[in-house]
């Protein structure tokens, strides 16, 4: 018996350092709900679910900047859906105008509100969207993914020569009403196309609004497996080293009295 080298002490407090460790650890990822605490822990893992994290990340961004270009199609829609009620009023006054019992004083209030109509449809082309023109005509293009590709979203232009060039008639006289009638007929055929162009507009953002939720959640999906603990295993985990580390306390304290043993044999 040698009471220089306690080697069963040695023994000892090494593997009561390794339960405690482990036990800290199995402490940390419980309180933290994620399994990899330090990069050491998993360092495939980690630079996986980092990666994913930043993709995730971009996903909700090019989503945000998705729902901003719904919103700005909706607003452009709700303002062409004022266009629409201007335009057939003043087709219905270029119809009346062209009334054989009325005479130009008549044709003259016609043009009043004609014209103040043609006004309003004018006035309706400088509308902006935070700043953002929302009848220029110029094609957008709309982030539509974590790489920023983008997407196309084809503009309105309440500019374009069909519109002015009905806002600009006349129903004063009747061959003035005439032209203008089939001018603004023509404005109306334009405007459905408009409409339904930022129709079509909305239906792919909603689309690709969809595709991103699903990507993201299957993206959270596994990035979850990769990272977040589970609490039923480390529990028992927690549990298995929380009686190692009172076991080694106890066993290394047993290791630590028995060199004792020998007074016994110097008495």
């Amino acid at each position: 018996m040698v009471i220089n080298t306690n080697i069963s002490a040695q023994v000892g407090s090494r593997l009561l350092s390794e339960s405690s460790s482990n036990l800290s650890k199995s402490l940390a990822r419980l309180s933290s709900g994620s399994k990899i605490v330090n990069p050491d822990d998993d360092i495939a893992g980690q630079a996986v679910a980092t990666r994913f994290d930043a993709q995730i990340n971009r996903l909700k961004a090019a989503d945000n900047n998705i729902n901003n270009a719904v919103s700005y199609s909706q607003t452009q829609d709700g303002f062409l859906g004022k266009v629409k009620k201007a335009l057939d009023r003043m087709s219905e006054l270029a119809v009346l105008s062209q009334d054989i019992t009325k005479v130009d004083g008549d044709r003259s209030l016609y043009q009043l509100e004609f014209a103040t109509l043609g006004t309003y449809v004018n006035n309706l082309a400088t509308k902006d969207f935070n700043g953002v023109s929302l009848f220029d005509g110029v094609t957008r293009g709309v982030t539509i993914d974590s790489d920023a590709n983008t997407f196309s979203m084809s503009g309105v232009n309440l500019t374009a020569t069909t519109y002015t060039t009905a806002t600009g008639s006349s129903v004063a006289t009747t061959t003035g009403a005439v032209t203008a009638l089939t001018n603004v007929k023509n404005a109306i055929s334009l405007l459905t196309t408009d409409r339904a162009t930022v129709g079509a507009n909305v239906t792919r953002l909603n689309y690709t609004h969809d595709q991103l939720g699903v990507l993201s959640d299957n993206l959270s999906s596994a990035n979850s497996r990769i990272k977040d603990v589970d609490v039923a295993e480390e529990s028992t985990q927690f549990a298995k080293f929380n009686i190692l580390v009172q076991a080694g306390t106890a066993m290394l304290a047993q290791a630590n009295s028995s060199p004792q043993s020998v007074l016994r044999l110097l008495g």
